[in-house]
């Protein structure tokens, strides 16, 4: 029988990196993530299976220790909230630019500059549109359970390693704050100096009879050679694009309103759409699992369907640009959202919803 614990969101990203092999945490306390390392430190990982956790001395150090360990293929991550990711946007583009692997947490809280330390969704322009210099994506996951956050870092490593990308798993307060049911999986090994050189040929291990010393950089001093470095960069975001998009959908079927949500605010409006559907108004629900690659095609399909849409985010409208991006004007497409932690409640949502589209 499979073990299952009750514990929170951010617990469940601490057991979850242990369980799955990682070589190394490196990062800094910030509410509402503080428990990630809280956990880490409480398990000691480091006499059970080798792992490393540092405490870093800031968000900065910790993004660039974590671009030092990625350096020599381990399998590294860090975590912080919504001020501490805009500390490290330098680092993350710096890796997108060296094409290093790592997984990044970042736990919204409301902002901007320092905010609130209330749950937000309001780093998704942030995150999923880059953050840092340059023309580079990262792979955005969204979690909405702790058994996502839980699962996500094992998927995260994947996807960073077969793509050789920063993976972020944007979380936000309450998901890293709510304590549910989590199965756990069995404890995978640490791969061995040997397994980490087959996995990461591209790593800076040092030069041995069989291997040539790697350089790790993300510096070019010829346009022509950065801009070919760029495109071949965007040949793999489009790669991602076409292989990598995962989404949920809840009542779409026969849907005649589609709502669109991640995190948090999907597991709302499941119940919205529950009160809507008992009041005789067919609402479906669709949920993005990626936001990048963003299901542009499925929501796009959908539109082609349905006569509206309306976009639900704990932020002022951001997520809502690709939602209309996707329907091209086939399809009216609305916005509710909440700021300064905040929370809507289904039966808010469900009144602003019948107002954008006129139903009694």
């Amino acid at each position: 029988m499979a073990e299952k614990i009750l514990m929170k969101g951010n617990e469940a990203i601490a057991i979850s990196a242990i369980r799955n092999g990682v070589d190394g945490y490196f990062g800094y306390p910030i509410t509402p993530q503080s428990e990630v390392m809280e956990t880490l430190m409480k398990e000691r990982p480091w006499l059970s299976t080798g792992m490393v956790v540092l405490q870093a001395e800031s968000e900065t150090s910790s993004i660039n220790m974590v671009y030092g360990g990625a350096s020599t293929g381990k399998k590294v991550m860090t975590s912080s909230s919504s001020p501490g990711i805009s500390l490290m946007c330098e680092g993350i583009s710096y890796m997108a630019g060296a094409e290093l692997p790592c997984v990044i947490v970042d736990c919204q809280r409301g902002g901007p500059g320092l905010g609130t330390i209330q749950p937000s969704q309001s780093d998704y322009n942030q995150v999923v549109k880059g953050g840092g210099h340059g023309d580079y994506k990262n792979i955005v996951l969204a979690p909405a359970s702790a058994q996502d956050m839980y699962d996500f870092v094992d998927w995260g490593f994947d996807l960073a390693f077969k793509y050789r990308t920063p993976v972020v798993i944007l979380a936000d307060g309450i998901i890293g704050q709510m304590m549910e049911k989590v199965e756990l999986r069995p404890q995978k090994p640490r791969r061995t100096a040997e397994q980490v050189s087959q996995d990461a040929p591209w790593a800076t291990l040092g030069k041995t009879p069989d291997r040539e010393r790697n350089i790790i950089t993300s510096l070019s001093l010829e346009a022509d050679v950065q801009e070919r470095f760029n495109r071949k960069l965007q040949a793999k975001y489009e790669e991602i694009s076409r292989n990598e998009v995962k989404y949920s959908t809840y009542m779409t079927e026969d849907a005649e309103y589609i709502l669109v949500a991640f995190g948090c605010s999907s597991r709302i409006c499941e119940a919205v759409t529950d009160i809507l559907r008992a009041e005789g108004i067919k609402v479906g629900l669709l949920r993005p699992i990626t936001l990048f690659p963003f299901p542009t095609e499925q929501l796009a399909e959908l539109s082609k369907k349905v006569k509206s849409m309306m976009s639900i985010e704990l932020n002022l409208g951001q997520m809502v640009e690709d939602v209309r991006l996707s329907c091209e004007g086939r399809c009216p497409v609305g916005f509710y959202g909440r700021q300064g932690g905040n929370i809507f409640t289904p039966e808010e949502i469900a009144e602003e919803f019948k107002k954008f589209n006129n139903l009694k």
